[in-house]
C-alpha cells in the first residue's frame, strides 16, 4: 500500500479522517472543556460514519482480472454484486492498469451522474486535483476503482446496505481528561523510515518525522507517526494491551496537531476504530510494533458490537 494510498484510503469517504485541534493551548484546558470537545468530536464521527457513502455502507471489494470481467447481480457474471441490474456491464482492465467500463443497455446506471455507455474509470490514487474516482451509479448503490500497489478492484458501497441500516452505534471509555496528554516531540532529522502493514498483506515504507515521548503510570512511552501528505497532521496507527480485547485487535488511530514549542497533544479520548472494524471490505494498515503500547489505553473507542471480525 503506497503512502499516497493510504492518504486517499484515509480521506476519500470522508470518515476516517479525525482532525485535532489546529493549535496547541498553552494550557491545559479544563476537564469540563475536554468533555465538551470529545463530545463534539464524537458526534461529528458518528455522522461521518454513517453516512450514505460513509465506511457502513461498503458492501463488496472485488478485485478485477485483466481483461473483461462481466459485471452485475446476476450469477453468471465473472464479478457479483450484492445489488444492482443482473447485467451491469462489462469492466476491461488493460494491461497497463487503466481501467474502462461498456454498459449494458438497459442497466439504467450512470457514469459521474451522466448518462453515458463507456467511459475510462479513474481510481482513487490517481483521481488528480479533485480527489475523486469516477463513480458508476445503479439505484442506491455505487462502486469505484481503488488501487493498490497496482492491484486494481471495485468499492461497492450501497446506502441501504444492512451495515449502515442496522448500526448499533459505537461505545467508549468514559472521558477522561487525564488521557489528553502533552506529549515531547522529538524531531527526526533526517525523517525515519517505518514499515506499515495492512490488512491485505502488503507493507508500505512511510516517512516518520518524529517521535512523541509521554509518560503515564510512571513509565515513558513512545509513538511514531506520519503525514499522508505535507504540512497534514500527525496520523498515528497504534494499539494497546485493550487490543483484541476491549479494543479492536488490529489497531486503533489516532490523530494529532502538528507540534509546537516542542509538544504535541495526544488526546486517547479520541482514538477510533479503523474501517475493517466495521467491515471486511476495507483496507486498513496495521499497528507497526513500535506503536503497540505495553500500558491500558482505556479511552477513547471501544470494539464495535455488531463486529464479525
Amino acid at each position: 500500500m503506497s503512502r499516497r494510498c493510504l492518504w486517499v484510503f484515509l480521506l476519500s469517504l470522508g470518515v476516517a479522517v479525525v482532525h485535532a485541534e489546529n493549535t496547541i493551548p498553552s494550557a491545559q484546558p479544563g476537564a469540563a472543556e475536554v468533555t465538551q470537545q470529545v463530545e463534539q468530536w464524537r458526534q461529528h464521527r458518528v455522522q461521518r460514519l454513517t453516512a450514505p457513502d460513509g465506511w457502513l455502507s461498503l458492501i463488496g471489494l472485488e478485485w478485477l482480472n485483466q481483461g473483461d470481467n462481466r459485471v452485475g447481480s446476476g450469477a453468471g457474471n465473472d464479478i457479483v454484486l450484492n445489488a444492482g441490474p443482473a447485467h451491469l456491464g462489462v469492466v476491461h482492465l488493460a494491461p497497463d492498469g487503466t481501467v474502462r467500463i461498456t454498459l449494458d443497455k438497459d442497466s439504467g446506471a450512470t457514469i459521474d451522474g451522466k448518462s453515458q455507455s463507456q467511459a475510462d474509470l479513474i481510481d482513487d490514487i490517481h483521481a488528480g486535483e479533485s480527489g475523486k474516482p469516477t463513480t458508476v451509479a445503479f439505484g442506491t448503490a455505487s462502486f469505484f476503482v481503488i488501487d493498490r500497489d497496482g492491484r486494481k478492484g471495485l468499492r461497492v458501497k450501497d446506502s441501504e446496505a444492512s451495515t449502515r441500516k442496522h448500526f448499533l452505534g459505537l461505545d467508549y471509555y468514559p472521558i477522561d481528561p487525564s488521557w489528553r496528554i502533552v506529549a515531547d516531540w522529538v524531531p527526526f532529522d533526517p525523517p525515519h523510515k517505518l514499515e506499515i502493514g495492512s490488512v491485505l498483506g502488503t507493507i508500505d515504507k512511510v516517512d516518520v518525522p518524529g517521535k512523541a515521548v509521554f509518560q503515564r503510570d510512571g513509565h515513558t512511552f513512545e509513538l511514531l507517526p506520519y503525514q499522508e501528505e505535507p504540512g497534514g497532521e500527525l496520523f498515528f496507527v497504534l494499539a494497546d494491551r485493550t487490543s483484541g480485547k476491549e479494543t479492536y485487535g488490529a489497531a486503533r488511530f489516532l490523530y494529532a496537531a502538528l507540534p509546537k514549542d516542542g509538544k504535541v497533544v495526544l488526546d486517547f479520548n479520541r482514538a477510533y476504530n479503523p474501517p475493517c472494524a466495521f467491515t471486511g471490505y476495507a483496507t486498513c494498515p496495521l499497528a507497526p510494533p513500535e506503536n503497540r503500547l505495553s500500558i491500558a489505553v482505556t479511552a477513547g473507542e471501544k470494539k464495535y458490537r455488531g463486529s464479525e471480525h
